[in-house]
C-alpha cells in the first residue's frame, strides 16, 4: 500500500508526548568547549605564542610560518583531545552557503604504520578546486586552482569529527571568491574612516569596529509533511497550496507559549549553539505559525556572521532529531509572514564607545550626530546598493508583503533625532538630544519605564533603534556578509569624504569642533531624503519615494545593476574592498543564480502540475461526470435535472477550466524555459526569467490553488496548509 498524504498528516499529528527529561548543567560549565579560544589557548599554546595570536586578531599583525606552526601543534592536540579525526578549510564561497573539504589527520608512516600530522603550512594554507564554485568568469573550467587562507580572528571549532578552521576564498590570480575576503578589507576600511573622524574628538590609538547582531527567523515543518512536498524539497517553498481559513490573522501565534515539541527543539539547539560559543540570547514565536526566532547578543561583525553560519547548519542537523526540517527560504508560505535575517549593526571602539548612542555632554553628542549624520548620507546615496545586497530571487517575495519592509531603502530615525537634526540645521550651534524619559502607568504595583528615545517601524528597512541601525530587508537564508560589507564600505567612503571636508574648513581657519558641526549640518541637509518615518507600505510613500530621487526599482536582475554603476566602482575602489573586476564577476553571479533559481521553481511547478495535480483532478471530474450521467437516468425531467445536477455540472466546467489553463500554461512556460537558457548573456536571461517565468508560476499557482478547494479533500496528494503550519 502506497505512503499517502494522510499517513504522513497521521504520522505528523500522532506523536508519543515528549518526555521530561534532566535539568540542563550550568551554561559556564561547557559553554565554547567546541572552539578554540582563549580559554583553550591557554591550555595547548605557550604563552608567547599567545601573545601572538593575540596580536594578529587585535592588531592585524601577520603571523609568520614558525608561530603558524606552534599554533597548528596545540590546534590539533586540542581538536584529536575533543574527538576530531580530520580537519577542513571553511569557507564561505558565493553560492550563499558555507563549503568544506575533509582530509584526514592520519598519515602513512613507515611500514603499515600512521601517525597524526598538521602543520602550519596546512593550517595557513589550502588548495580546493575553484572552478566549481560561482565565480562569474574569474575561473575555467581548466582553470581550477584556488587558495583558501585562514582568518586568525575567527577562532577555529570543532563540528562533529572535523576541526573546521575559518578561511578566505581567493582565485590563483588573487580576486576574492567568498563574502570573508570582502568583508574583512571593509572592516579594515571602515575601522580606519573612522579612526580618523575620532581624532577630531581627541579619542586615539582606539581600535574600531562594526558590530552585528542577527535575528534568525525560520519556519519548522514536520517532516513527514516536508517529504510529502516535492516543491518544498525541491525549490525550498510551496509552489502551490490555498491558504489555510485560518493562519495569523488572530495573532495568537506571535510570543504565544512556544509548542512542547518546538521547545525541545530550540533547548537541544542552544545546547549545541552554546558549545560553539555561539551567544544565543532570545528564542520566541514569531508572527506566522510555525514560525520562530532566534537571537544573540551582538559580536564584532566578522565573528557574528561565522556564527549565524553556523547556527544555519547546526539548526538543520537538530531539528531532523525532532523530526522537523527547517525552512530558511524567505517566503515559503504565500498569504502569511516570510522570514528575515534582522541585521542590527552599529560601531564602535576597542574600549567600549558605541558611535551610535547619544552621549552626555554636547562633544558625545556631536560625535554621535556627526556618526549618524554620515550613514545616512552612505545610505542615501547607496539605497539602489544596499537593496542589491540582499535582493535574492526567494527575497523579492517578501519584501513589502505581510510586515516585511518594502523594497525601498528608507530610514526611520524616531523623533527625538528627527527633532535633534531638525533643529540643527535651523541653528549655528550644538542642539540638545534627549535622554530616555519615564513613564507612570498609574498602577501602584508597576514600577515606571525608562522609555527610549526612538519607537519601532516595522515598516523602515533600515531603521534606528536607540544605539544601531536595524537592516530589517536581509533575507532569512542570506549571508548577512553581503548587506555588512556593503555597510561597511559605503560607511567608509563616506567617512573619508566628511574628514576631506572637514579639513578644508580647519584650512580656512574654523576651529575644529566647528568645522565638525557645520560640516555634520551640511551631510545631514544633504541626505535628509532618506528619512522617513512613516508607513513604507502605503501607495503615497511609493510616489513620495520616487520624487525623493530613491531606488523604488522592484525587478532583482534589474536591482543588480547598481553593482556596476559608476558611483558603486569609485567606492570600492576607492576603499580597496574590491576591484571593478571582481564586482563584474559578483554580479554576474547574482544574475546567473536568480536565474537558476527560477528555473528550478518553472521546471518543479511543471511537473507537480503534469504529473500530481492534473491526474488527480481528472480523476475527480469522472467520477463527477458519472454520477451526473447517473442522475440524468433518474431524473428524466429536464427541468428537475438541471436543479439537482447544476452544482455538479459546474464543478465540472470549473475542473475542465482550471486543468486546460494549466496544463497549457505548463507546458508553455517550459517552453519558455528552454528559449531563455540558450540566451547567453546572463543580465537578459535573468530579466527573462523575471518578466516572463514569474507571471507563468504566479498564473499557474491561481489554477491549481482553484482546484484544491473542488477536488475531493481525500484524492489530494499534498499535504495543505492547514496540516503544514500548525505543529503537535
Amino acid at each position: 500500500m502506497s505512503y499517502t498524504r494522510f499517513d504522513a498528516v497521521e504520522e505528523a499529528f500522532v506523536r508519543p508526548p515528549v518526555k521530561a527529561v534532566p535539568p540542563a548543567p550550568a551554561t559556564s560549565e561547557y559553554y565554547g568547549c567546541y572552539v578554540f579560544n582563549r580559554k583553550n589557548m591557554r591550555k595547548y599554546l605557550s604563552a608567547d605564542t599567545r601573545q601572538k595570536v593575540y596580536e594578529s586578531i587585535e592588531q592585524g599583525i601577520t603571523l609568520n610560518r614558525d608561530v603558524a606552526e606552534q599554533v597548528a601543534a596545540g590546534m590539533k592536540r586540542w581538536a584529536m583531545d575533543m574527538g576530531a579525526t580530520h580537519y577542513t578549510h571553511w569557507f564561505q564561497p558565493l553560492t550563499g552557503g558555507t563549503a568544506e573539504k575533509h582530509d584526514s589527520f592520519a598519515e602513512p608512516y613507515g611500514k603499515g604504520e600512521s601517525l597524526e600530522e598538521f602543520t602550519g603550512k596546512l593550517l595557513c594554507q589550502q588548495e580546493p578546486d575553484a572552478s566549481s564554485f560561482p565565480s562569474g568568469g574569474l575561473r575555467n573550467t581548466f582553470e581550477a586552482r584556488g587558495y583558501t587562507a585562514w582568518d586568525p580572528s575567527s577562532p577555529a571549532f570543532v563540528m562533529g569529527d572535523t576541526l573546521c578552521i575559518p578561511t578566505v576564498f581567493i582565485s590563483y590570480t588573487g580576486e576574492a571568491l567568498d563574502y570573508k575576503a570582502p568583508l574583512l578589507k571593509s572592516e579594515a576600511a571602515v575601522s580606519k574612516a573612522v579612526a580618523d573622524v575620532l581624532k577630531y574628538f581627541g579619542i586615539k590609538d582606539d581600535p574600531v569596529f562594526s558590530y552585528l547582531g542577527w535575528e534568525q527567523e525560520y519556519f519548522l515543518v514536520d517532516a513527514s509533511l516536508y517529504a510529502m512536498r516535492p516543491d518544498i524539497i525541491m525549490a525550498e517553498r510551496t509552489l502551490v497550496g490555498h491558504n489555510s481559513a485560518r493562519n495569523q490573522q488572530l495573532e495568537d501565534h506571535y510570543f504565544g507559549c512556544i509548542p512542547a515539541r518546538v521547545l525541545e527543539f530550540m533547548k537541544d539547539l542552544e545546547f549545541e549553539c552554546y558549545k560553539l560559543g555561539i551567544p544565543i540570547k532570545t528564542r520566541h514565536n514569531e508572527v506566522a505559525p510555525n514560525q520562530f526566532e532566534i537571537a544573540p547578543v551582538y559580536e564584532q561583525a566578522n565573528l557574528a556572521i561565522d556564527h549565524n553560519l553556523e547556527l544555519m547548519a547546526v539548526m538543520k542537523t537538530v531539528a531532523e532529531n525532532h523530526g522537523f526540517k527547517v525552512l530558511l527560504h524567505e517566503k515559503p508560505f504565500a498569504g502569511i509572514n516570510g522570514s528575515g535575517k534582522h541585521c542590527n549593526w552599529s560601531l564602535g571602539t576597542g574600549s567600549g564607545i558605541g558611535l551610535m548612542s547619544p552621549g552626555k555632554n554636547d562633544k558625545d553628542n556631536l560625535r554621535f550626530l556627526t556618526f549618524m549624520a554620515n550613514v545616512l548620507k552612505a545610505v542615501y546615496d547607496n539605497n539602489g546598493l544596499l537593496k542589491a545586497s540582499v535582493m535574492t530571487a526567494s527575497n523579492s517575495h517578501r519584501l513589502g508583503a505581510n510586515e516585511a519592509p518594502p523594497a525601498i531603502i528608507s530610514s526611520f530615525l524616531g523623533t527625538q533625532v528627527s527633532n535633534a537634526f531638525k533643529e540643527l540645521l535651523q541653528s549655528k550651534d550644538m542642539v540638545k538630544i534627549e535622554g530616555k524619559s519615564r513613564f507612570s502607568l498609574g498602577i501602584p504595583q508597576v514600577p515606571e519605564l525608562l522609555i527610549d528615545n526612538t519607537d519601532r517601524n516595522r515598516t523602515s528597512p533600515f531603521a534606528f533603534t536607540g544605539n544601531r541601525f536595524e537592516f530589517r530587508a536581509v533575507g532569512s537564508s542570506a549571508n548577512c556578509a553581503s548587506a555588512v560589507t556593503v555597510l561597511n564600505t559605503i560607511v567608509a567612503y563616506q567617512l573619508t569624504k566628511f574628514k576631506e571636508a572637514v579639513d578644508k574648513r580647519i584650512e580656512a581657519g574654523t576651529p575644529a569642533m566647528q568645522a565638525v558641526l557645520d560640516e555634520t549640518r551640511e551631510t545631514y541637509r544633504a541626505c535628509q531624503n532618506v528619512c522617513f518615518d512613516g508607513n513604507g507600505y502605503s501607495d503615497e510613500w511609493k510616489e513620495e519615494a520616487k520624487r525623493r530621487g530613491l531606488d523604488c526599482e522592484t525587478s532583482a536582475p534589474l536591482c543588480y545593476d547598481s553593482f556596476l554603476s559608476e558611483g558603486t566602482i569609485k567606492v570600492y575602489r576607492e576603499t580597496g574592498v574590491m576591484s571593478d573586476v571582481e564586482l563584474k564577476a559578483r554580479t554576474e553571479i547574482n544574475w546567473n543564480i536568480y536565474s537558476k533559481k527560477i528555473e528550478i521553481e518553472a521546471r518543479v511547478l511543471a511537473d507537480l502540475t503534469a504529473n500530481h495535480i492534473l491526474p488527480v483532478s481528472t480523476r475527480y471530474q469522472n467520477i463527477l461526470l458519472d454520477n451526473v450521467s447517473k442522475m440524468k437516468d433518474i431524473f428524466t425531467d429536464k427541468g428537475e435535472f438541471d436543479q439537482v445536477a447544476s452544482g455538479e455540472i459546474s464543478m465540472i466546467k470549473d475542473i475542465a477550466r482550471h486543468t486546460s489553463e494549466a496544463r497549457a500554461q505548463a507546458v508553455r512556460m517550459e517552453e519558455e524555459c528552454d528559449r531563455i537558457d540558450a540566451i547567453e548573456c546572463e543580465r537578459e536571461r535573468a530579466i527573462q526569467y523575471h518578466d516572463v517565468i514569474v507571471p507563468y508560476l504566479e498564473s499557474i499557482r491561481e489554477h491549481v490553488d482553484a482546484l484544491e478547494m473542488i477536488v475531493d479533500d481525500e484524492m489530494w496528494p499534498l499535504p495543505k496548509y492547514r496540516e503544514l503550519l500548525f505543529i503537535r
